[in-house]
């Protein structure tokens, strides 16, 4: 069995963060020719399953660049990698200097979700809590309602560039973290970062749900850097036209820009399917 795997954002969805009509009608063909496919995105479960659900994504979906691995058809999570006590500490205290609201992520027993933060001290953050206050069965509370057994899987913000370089500068050195960060989907001079364990990556988890699949290869597609390490593991990768140069650089080959379906013509030729 051959598994495809999709990056999200900047790949499979178009500029409005939505899956375009003729996107979702190759997905049908490969779904209806049998071809397995999946997703490996930086999203949570929250943020990315209703974009997902009509498109028949039925395989385990790899979250958070790496440190979820969920499973649509029972509806259970695994966890990997969390964060420790001290890293948590200092990924919040530079971003509180920055004056950046860390919305932290857990999974609590009962296998319960939550989003916990400071108080909002801007409109784009706002929205960020509106959102994720809006998502089902995602608990969204206050910083200081934090449970003391929670298990800390990530941590993420949105601010004004300079102050999410500046936390990117100060966490690169660490050991144990890694750092995604990419302009915010809200424009203007935001950008988002999000912060969970090195161990915790796309190529690791695209690597376990191989084993778990039986899959004898993998084709993936993707164009942040936070897609590297799933090229890595991957037989063939393909970046969009529109991805970051080191992406390109170390896929198996380039293809049309995200915004103009280019990975949905790519898969009609590939597996001849109807246009």
């Amino acid at each position: 069995m051959e598994l495809i795997v999709f990056d999200l954002d900047g790949t499979l969805l178009n500029e409005r963060g939505r899956i375009s009509e003729g996107t979702g009608d190759t997905l049908a063909a490969l779904a209806e020719r049998g071809v397995a496919y999946t997703v490996a995105t930086g999203r949570s479960l929250h943020a990315s399953r209703n974009i997902l659900s009509a498109h028949a994504f039925h395989l385990p979906h790899v979250l958070k660049n790496g440190v979820m691995i969920w499973d649509p058809r029972t509806d259970e999570a695994s966890w990997q990698n969390c964060l420790t006590l001290d890293e948590i500490e200092h990924v919040m205290t530079e971003m509180l200097k920055q004056k950046v609201s860390p919305f932290v992520s857990t999974i609590e027993p009962g296998d319960r979700h939550g989003i916990y933060h400071p108080p909002i001290q801007h409109a784009i953050e706002k929205g960020l809590a509106d959102y994720y206050a809006k998502s089902d069965g995602l608990h969204v509370a206050p910083l200081s309602e934090l449970p003391a057994d929670a298990d800390i899987v990530s941590i993420s913000a949105i601010g004004a560039s300079a102050s999410i370089r500046h936390v990117e500068t100060v966490i690169g050195p660490e050991p144990h973290l890694l750092a995604y960060a990419a302009p915010a989907l809200e424009g203007g001079d935001w950008r988002w970062i999000d912060i969970h364990h090195t161990d915790a990556n796309k190529g690791g988890a695209v690597l376990s749900l191989k084993r778990q699949l039986g899959a004898s290869r993998v084709v993936c597609f993707g164009d942040g850097t936070n897609d590297i390490s799933m090229f890595e593991a991957a037989d063939e990768s393909y970046a969009p036209e529109n991805a970051e140069p080191e992406v390109k650089k170390a896929a198996t080959a380039i293809i049309g820009h995200h915004d103009e379906d280019g990975i949905a013509e790519f898969l009609r030729e590939r597996f001849d399917l109807p246009g």
